[in-house]
């Protein structure tokens, strides 16, 4: 079998991958990936990029409804599904010649298929034909990802049993959609499938959906999902799942204070219950990598047990966020070029959810302060009082900020509302800068801007918001 000896060996080719990929050549490394699928991963092939121009269709798509409070004529739009799901798959697609593209300018030889670790170095690349090669490798990044977590009563079958990959290219419209579990994943799909026609029912085991961010948040989402018309049901475990027909009859147990059953019926079950890491046939038995609940366990330099082996993104535990993969992809490569780069603080990665409203926090939520001992000065401030989300037709939401009160410390910061998504990195900076509340509320922020509504709930915090 042929040999090639390189300074760092990526093992997937996702956001986190491809990314230390690049900032190993720009540091002078010889480099080589390797990946069995698409490059760009789940998140650029089957996750963040397709799902979010779905959901930009359907953003569209509520605009042109609501297009006579404008004072513009148009004739009642019609949902296209196919032509949504080619446009996003269109997207994709060019996103993935653009990390091909990348991967040769940077000098970064691709090798596809699948990839073992052997020890000492070595790791062993199977392509799609059978066909063998031994790579070695000076340093070596595990950046394989996760898939979605399946449950034993709804095996997925593709068809009337979902993850997000069916979700994205459905063959037809389901007249009753129901989805299991109530995060990021769970709660896009429910605002995308609404919008265009779909009956939508979301369950989650949690007392709220979305139940990672500050429960004010919640709640807004919540209020504004049941406003759309579709059905939530909270604090409930799937018990049963019988498929009678053309149609999945659902047992769903009551958890908390309540008692008994809830029955309910779907066509199709999209589940969005969590992720599993890609931890299998990687030939960590030849190693001393650790795994713990299907993720590889490092330090805060993405060090695992091995010497030599590191692992970023979602094999190596939360937050799952692409953008968390990145960073952590660019920080293990300079940790091991010898730049000594801060570590990553998990608490300072923003989140986005890209539903009707977006969501986007950073930060600890008020809860989460109050109970690591923080004495709280918190904020908040509607985009109905701000003049731009007025003239926009986009007043529902609010920005809400929590400070430390001794020493003005942003602690978090959480929106709701139109392109929050957009705004979050605002208070990113600040964080990351160690800005205080009077930095904050001595910065100019532009007129009319929906960011208005940041200062002001840093503003209300303190007892000193104008327009409120």
């Amino acid at each position: 079998m042929a040999q090639e000896t390189f300074d760092l060996l990526v093992i997937g080719g996702g956001p986190g991958g491809y990314v230390a990929a690049i900032r190993a050549a720009q540091l002078g490394m010889k480099t080589a990936l390797v990946e069995k699928a698409q490059l760009g991963g789940v998140c650029l092939n089957w996750g963040c990029i397709p799902t979010k121009a779905l959901l930009r269709s359907a953003d569209v798509l509520r605009l042109v409804r609501g297009a006579a409070q404008f004072g513009v004529k148009a004739a009642e739009p019609q949902a296209d599904l196919a032509a949504m799901v080619a446009r996003s798959r269109a997207v994709a697609a060019q996103l993935n010649k653009g990390v091909t593209h990348l991967m040769k300018k940077n000098g970064i030889k691709v090798f596809n298929g699948h990839a073992r670790l052997q020890g000492a170095g070595a790791v062993s690349v199977t392509g799609a034909d059978g066909a063998a090669q031994v790579l070695h490798a000076k340093h070596v990044v595990l950046a394989t990802g996760a898939r979605a977590r399946q449950l034993p009563q709804l095996p997925g079958d593709g068809k009337t049993v979902w993850t997000y990959r069916e979700a994205l290219t459905p063959p037809a419209l389901p007249k009753r959609l129901l989805i299991v579990g109530a995060g990021a994943i769970g709660i896009e799909f429910a605002s995308f499938y609404r919008a265009v026609g779909a009956e939508v029912t979301v369950v989650e085991m949690a007392p709220r959906i979305l139940p990672l961010e500050d429960e004010d948040i919640s709640v807004q989402v919540a209020a504004s999902l049941k406003q759309d018309g579709i059905q939530v049901h909270t604090q409930v475990a799937l018990e049963q799942a019988t498929r009678a027909g053309d149609a999945w009859q659902l047992t769903l147990r009551q958890q908390g204070g309540a008692q008994g059953t809830l029955q309910l019926q779907a066509d199709v079950v999209l589940v969005a219950a969590g992720i599993v890491g890609n931890v299998e046939d990687l030939g960590l038995d030849k190693t001393r990598v650790q795994v713990e609940k299907t993720h590889i366990v490092t330090d805060a330099q993405c060090r695992t047990a091995e010497p030599g082996v590191y692992a970023i993104g979602d094999v190596a535990g939360p937050p799952w966020l692409a953008h968390k993969a990145s960073h952590e992809g660019v920080m293990c490569v300079e940790h091991i070029a010898g730049l000594a780069p801060h570590a990553l603080d998990p608490q300072r990665v923003p989140a986005c959810t890209y539903s009707h409203p977006q969501v986007a926090s950073v930060g600890l939520t008020e809860a989460q302060a109050r109970a690591a001992g923080h004495k709280v000065k918190v904020g908040k401030f509607p985009f109905g009082a701000n003049g731009k989300a007025i003239a926009m037709g986009a007043t529902a939401g609010f920005a809400k900020v929590v400070f430390d009160e001794g020493s003005g410390e942003l602690l978090g910061a959480h929106m709701v509302g139109d392109e929050v998504t957009e705004m979050i990195q605002g208070f990113a900076i600040a964080q990351t800068l160690e800005t205080t509340e009077a930095d904050l509320m001595a910065t100019i922020i532009p007129h009319p801007t929906m960011s208005e509504s940041m200062h002001e709930a840093v503003l209300a915090a303190y007892g000193r918001a104008l327009h409120i």
